[in-house]
């Protein structure tokens, strides 16, 4: 029903998923007593000492990713009973940095498992041994490859059998909202480089304009570094294969070089793009490592690192592993970011690379927009623009998932085939109505689908073709004095087959107080117009229900 083209997290799946950290889930009991446990979940504790740490005493981010990816896989291969290897690890923010006699505690857990792919959801707490505190540094998903058992080291990647696994069943709330989120996250990956190449042609991404004209400017080929690994038994697992964390933390070091040469000092890695593994590398092949600095912004700049192999069996032919961007800052003597000099591209890829790291930054800048708002802030909704369609479209499908796994709704009243139900959260308002047609699920998701007669059923619905399932704001229409801007956080349908020619449909709306007044008669039982609505759209159903097929 809703488009799926784009690459980012839901304010609502965020503002969950913070929720959750706050709020212990209640044990869930089996059936025979015994208090169930994940049977994938996988919990690391590691003590930071100074072997793990850089100059400064702080965790390195390198070590780290080592530990979460050896984590992640140990949970993966606990799903599907056979090796797994890493196949790509999403974004991740890290909110904190690490010291010295802290602690850092990981949890991985799958997800989700798909044909011969599963996602591992882990998340990274840091604690003081001294007082017991404990706080998140950052959440991240990776997404791993089974491979068939007795495969070895000189097995090539084109005939490496893959497993068919096993699905993942949801017991908890927790575990139902990731699994389900889980798909929208998949359709991410495999889109993440169309949505890049979009946004690099899109003319709204213009260049940094907040530099003095007097600004140093940086040629991009002073910070080009260039490194080789030799891959050793330490640095594989027991299929003679690279680890994944391995690859990643070597990628960090040099572009953690490559960054202090442009900002002549100790920068700080806030934030890494997507990784994804493309090709394998083994104990004996050499990895090749180059990284440079793309684009500079105000305060912050992106770091691109390449990572190739060099096989034994043969020195000419190379692999391309992985490219990676890593976006640093830096920090004063007090602690508050630098303003930093301008990079001069080289010409060539050098511009490309500019250009793309500029539709990154423009995709970090929407995600923390939606992620770091808070719900007491108004408005709440995103500004609209052309280059953000592909987002919000994402966003919308996450956040709808994301109330139909929320729990505790109440049933409010019941109109002939309809019921309506709400949930109160703060001060949000949630409410669905339910009802069930008969009426084929494949003809149902056509007649909804067909936004120009929806006038025919939804009496509140005036223009057949155009429909906004999430507020936006729109520059023609700035905030008025005197009124007040509601606005809606997610809507839309979701469709369950109970029978060959039978279908639930269940329709979401999560709003902010200023539509109250419009539903309050319908939500006290004063008024029925909503299930009135989906009496209507029942109607609709069913006198359509043996047309041919709408074209969209």
């Amino acid at each position: 029903m809703l488009p799926m083209d784009a690459c980012w997290i839901s304010f609502l799946m965020m503002a969950e998923l913070k929720e959750m950290e706050k709020l212990e889930e209640p044990l869930f009991i089996l059936e025979n007593g015994d208090v169930y446990t994940n049977p994938t979940e996988v919990k690391m504790s590691q003590l930071i000492l100074p072997c793990h740490a850089n100059h400064r005493g702080e965790l390195s981010t390198g070590q780290l990713l080592k530990w979460m990816d050896t984590t992640a896989c140990l949970s993966a291969e606990r799903h599907a009973n056979c090796p797994c290897v890493t196949a790509s690890v999403d974004d991740i923010d890290f909110e904190h940095t690490l010291s010295i006699g802290q602690v850092v505690n990981i949890k991985a857990k799958v997800n989700r498992a798909f044909n011969t792919s599963l996602e591992v959801g882990i998340t990274i707490m840091c604690e003081d041994p001294l007082s017991g505190t404990q706080w998140k540094v950052c959440k991240a998903f990776a997404t791993f490859v089974a491979r068939g058992s007795g495969l070895g080291k000189n097995t090539s990647n084109n005939s490496i059998a893959e497993v068919q696994l096993k699905p993942v069943i949801p017991r908890t709330s927790e575990e139902q909202m990731e699994y389900s989120i889980a798909a929208e996250r998949r359709r991410m990956r495999l889109h993440h480089l169309e949505t890049i190449k979009d946004l690099v042609s899109s003319c709204t991404i213009q260049a940094e304009s907040n530099f003095e004209e007097s600004q140093s400017t940086v040629p991009a080929g002073m910070t080009r570094v260039e490194s080789i690994e030799l891959v050793l038994p330490p640095h594989a697992n027991h299929q003679s294969n690279t680890f994944g964390g391995q690859i990643m933390a070597w990628m960090e070091s040099v572009a953690t070089i490559s960054a202090s040469r442009f900002c002549k000092g100790h920068p700080v890695l806030k934030s890494i793009d997507m990784f994804h593994f493309r090709g394998p590398s083994q104990v004996g092949d050499r990895i090749s490592l180059k990284a440079i600095v793309n684009n500079a912004f105000k305060t912050s700049f992106e770091v691109g690192v390449c990572a190739e192999a060099y096989h034994q069996e043969d020195w000419e032919r190379k692999t391309h592993i992985n490219s990676a961007f890593l976006t640093f800052v830096m920090l004063n003597k007090d602690g508050e970011l630098s303003t930093l000099p301008r990079i001069k591209p080289e010409p060539g890829d050098g511009e490309r690379r500019y250009r793309e790291a500029s539709a990154r930054k423009k995709i970090r800048l929407d995600r923390k927009y939606i992620i770091s708002r808070k719900q007491t802030e108004v408005p709440l909704s995103v500004p609209w623009d052309p280059s953000n369609q592909v987002y919000l479209s994402y966003n919308n499908i996450s956040a709808l998932k994301m109330l139909a796994a929320k729990q505790n709704w109440v049933l409010n009243c019941t109109q002939n085939k309809a019921k309506l139900f709400t949930l109160e959260e703060g001060q949000f308002l949630s409410f669905k109505v339910e009802m069930s047609v008969s009426v084929n699920i494949k003809q149902v998701f056509m007649l909804l689908s067909d936004m120009s007669r929806r006038h025919e059923w939804d009496t509140h619905y005036h223009d057949p073709y155009l429909i906004a399932l999430r507020s936006v704001s729109l520059p023609a229409a700035p905030p008025t004095e005197g009124l007040v801007r509601s606005e809606v956080l997610c809507a839309g349908f979701t469709l369950s087959e109970e029978e060959d020619t039978r279908t639930r449909i269940t329709y979401y709306i999560q709003a902010t107080p200023g539509v109250l007044p419009y539903i309050t008669r319908d939500i006290t039982g004063l008024s029925a117009d909503l299930c009135k609505v989906f009496e209507a759209c029942n109607k609709f159903l069913e006198q359509n229900k043996d047309m041919d097929k709408v074209v969209l």
